[in-house]
């Protein structure tokens, strides 16, 4: 009998933790939409994001993209950050290349008013500047179109 009470007095305490459980990830959208007021970066598939750890800034072969990011800004106006430009070297060709990492500063800037593509404002430009190396014939900054 002791041991039926103790069983029912652990899952009666139980039944509240798995409601706090299941209330907390729902708690995260609302926050997530909170912060689309900013300007997204929009990914090769389209899809809208703030602050990715990586980004593929050749989209139809992979061949650069951006790794280990970390964003120290994030507003209306511009994102900044520091990560990795992985780049193959595609020697003899892309596919038996060789990939190469370069430090990047990297900046996003001239968002949209978000009457386009996604609907949302994202941003228009993407800035490397390259802090230690860089490939072969890249110039120490370089700044390409985004897709939108």
């Amino acid at each position: 009998m002791r041991a039926a009470v103790t069983l029912c007095a652990a899952a009666a305490l139980a039944v509240p933790l798995v409601g706090t459980a299941s209330a907390a990830p729902s708690a995260q959208p609302a926050a997530r939409t909170q912060q689309t007021q900013d300007p997204v970066l929009v990914d090769c598939s389209g899809q809208p994001q703030i602050g990715p750890g990586a980004y593929v800034l050749a989209c139809g072969d992979g061949n650069s993209r951006l790794v280990s990011l970390r964003w120290f800004r994030w507003d209306p106006q511009a994102a900044v950050g520091r990560g990795t430009n992985a780049v193959n070297d595609c020697e003899p060709d892309c596919a038996a290349g060789a990939f190469h990492s370069y430090p990047v500063t990297v900046r996003l800037d001239m968002p949209t008013g978000g009457e386009q593509g996604t609907g949302q404002a994202h941003f228009t430009r993407i800035t490397l500047t390259y802090t230690d190396g860089r490939p072969d014939g890249s110039p120490r900054t370089v700044t390409y179109p985004l897709p939108g």
